[in-house]
Parts: structure tokens; C-alpha cells; sequence
């Protein structure tokens, strides 16, 4: 790589009208002040920065489930995935990523399979890092039917300051683990329901990586990871 593709990343067409709207609005904060204007650089330089969509070299093994998001690990919890997914009703471990404006907000597969329902529901827009957003917040659920036939949920939750859910995909489509399939604009959280008896490779407070940092792993019998903070 080199110094430059270590720096400037490619954006996501997402982004390109609110860089535009970022830049216009650049312009005439520099018309009414310099300093202004300056401050409108920095700004539309953070947009920029926002829809940033690097790519990500992600584990093939089979059986491996990685983050779909960049974050941190805000919550590991049993809970009952959303109900308009059809799934059972049967409490799941949970595992939470909170992104927060900082971070690359492009939502990759957890794991390849067959998109099974693809559900949206309007809601509230308390802080992602709380444990209520799960339940309250606008979200879009995604159901994925691995080969085995077992589903893994991933729910796109919005935040504090997100409004715009995006989902790239329909129901049936077939993707592969790492593939890009939503984002969320301007802060929120991505909640990963695993199937029962798979415990997390994780622990809170570690940082994700989408696409790339393996979240559990299917064929594995090791017990819940704990972590420490140093």
C-alpha cells in the first residue's frame, strides 16, 4: 500500500451528495468569513471521512462469523431476536458493535448464506450504547440462513444522531461473508444474534474491525472469552 492509500480511501456513492452539500456550504462560509470557511473544510473533510469504504481482507474459513461493523463491542447478552423476523422466540447471545461518528459505517456480512427475510421497523433514537436502542430504535433486521440451515440475525439499529438506515440487498439474494450490504449515516450500532450453543469469540470493549475481526466461530466448542482493559 502506499502512503497515500494509507490516508485517502475510497467513499461510498452514499456519501457523494453530502460531500457536495458539505463543500456548497464550505463556499459561503468562506464569502461570510475566512475562519468560517475553514471550519467548513474541516467538516466536509470529516464527511468525506465518514463514507469511507476501505477494503477489508476477510477470513474464508468456514464456520467463521466476523464483525459487520467498526466499533466497539458495547454489549454480550442473551436476548430474543426481533420478532418481526419470524425467527424463534428464544433467547440468543447478542453481541453489539457501536459505531461511532469516527468509524467506517459500512455494514459487511457476518457470514455467507442466503439472505432468508430482510424486515424494517420506524422507532426512537436514544444513544445506540444503550441496551434499550435494541428494542426501541429504528431498525432493519436481516435474517441469514447459513448452509446447515441454521439463521443468524443481524440488526441494523440507528443512533443518537443517525437517521438513514440503508440496506443494499433484497430477500434471496446469496452473499458472501465480508460483502457489503448496508450502512447506517452518522452514528449507531449493529446487534449480531448467533445460533444457539455458539458462544462469542469477543469480549466488551474490544474494538471490531468489518469484515476482517472474527466475531465466533461455529465449529468452535471453546468457552466465552472475558477480556481486560489495560
Amino acid at each position: 500500500m502506499t502512503m497515500m492509500g494509507t490516508f485517502i480511501k475510497p467513499m461510498h456513492p452514499e456519501g457523494i451528495r453530502f460531500v457536495a452539500i458539505f463543500a456548497a456550504i464550505t463556499l459561503v462560509l468562506f464569502w461570510i468569513a475566512g475562519f468560517l470557511g475553514w471550519i467548513g473544510v474541516g467538516l466536509t473533510v470529516w464527511c468525506y471521512y465518514f463514507f469511507r469504504d476501505p477494503k477489508r481482507t476477510t477470513p474464508t474459513r468456514e464456520g467463521l462469523i466476523v464483525s459487520p461493523a467498526d466499533g466497539i463491542v458495547s454489549l454480550i447478552e442473551p436476548a430474543v431476536p426481533p420478532a418481526e423476523l419470524g425467527m424463534a422466540d428464544a433467547e440468543l447471545t447478542r453481541v453489539s458493535v457501536f459505531m461511532n461518528v469516527f468509524n467506517c459505517h459500512v455494514n459487511r456480512m457476518p457470514i455467507g448464506g442466503k439472505i432468508a427475510a430482510i424486515a424494517y421497523r420506524p422507532g426512537k433514537f436514544f444513544n445506540a450504547s444503550l441496551d434499550k436502542a435494541s428494542s426501541d430504535n429504528e431498525r432493519n433486521s436481516l435474517a441469514i440462513e447459513i448452509e446447515d440451515g441454521r439463521q443468524i440475525a443481524v440488526v441494523q439499529i440507528a443512533g443518537l444522531v443517525a437517521r438513514r438506515i440503508v440496506c443494499f440487498v433484497e430477500e434471496g439474494a446469496k452473499l458472501d461473508t465480508g460483502e457489503r450490504f448496508g450502512l447506517i449515516r452518522f452514528g449507531s450500532r449493529l446487534d449480531v444474534y448467533l445460533p444457539d450453543g455458539v458462544e462469542p469469540m469477543v469480549s466488551v470493549g474490544q474494538t471490531m474491525v468489518a469484515g476482517e475481526t472474527v466475531l465466533a466461530d461455529l465449529t468452535s466448542k471453546e468457552q466465552r472469552r472475558s477480556g481486560r482493559t489495560g
